[in-house]
């Protein structure tokens, strides 16, 4: 499996071991476009491999803060009271950059940066970037992603 991340069409795309393309998911990048560089608010380019999941079994409403459940179950009317919080619901792909001095070690660092693949409330747009520079999917298609991809997967963000 790979999967291949386009910032400017807004979807991801997952294709098996021989290339085929096996399912296509409109998500939302970040408001800031790509960018690599620590407290940019970017989503970084380049190579990437999915180096943590988390989430596994959780409810897939579950919100996380520093990747740990806060206990919370996400819900419209608990959105609409804090609408300027930046959800992570469900699971967590935690992506590594592959390429030092571009995406990996110092100040580009997307594993430092916290750059995820994760799951975001029902009330977010996706095919429009909105996000803090992670790649935010629909909550049920994070859940399928999780179950389909495993650690150490490739990840290509163009």
């Amino acid at each position: 499996m790979r999967l291949r991340v386009d910032l400017a069409g807004q979807w991801l795309d997952l294709y098996d071991d021989t290339g085929v393309l096996q399912r296509r998911y409109a998500v939302s990048t970040a408001l800031n476009g790509p960018g690599e560089q620590q407290d940019s608010g970017c989503t970084p380019r380049g190579s990437h491999v999915v180096r943590a999941r988390i989430g596994a079994g959780c409810d897939p409403y579950t919100v996380f803060r520093g990747r740990r459940p806060t206990g919370e179950t996400w819900r419209p009317e608990q959105a609409a009271a804090e609408p300027g919080r930046d959800w992570i619901l469900g699971r967590i792909l935690w992506l590594s950059g592959c390429e030092p001095g571009r995406n990996r070690l110092g100040s580009v660092d997307s594993m430092r940066r916290y750059i995820y693949i994760h799951g975001t409330g029902d009330d977010q747009p996706m095919g429009v970037p909105r996000s803090h520079g992670c790649i935010r999917m629909r909550v049920a298609d994070v859940v399928e992603l999780f179950e389909l991809v495993p650690a150490g997967t490739p990840v290509e963000l163009s």
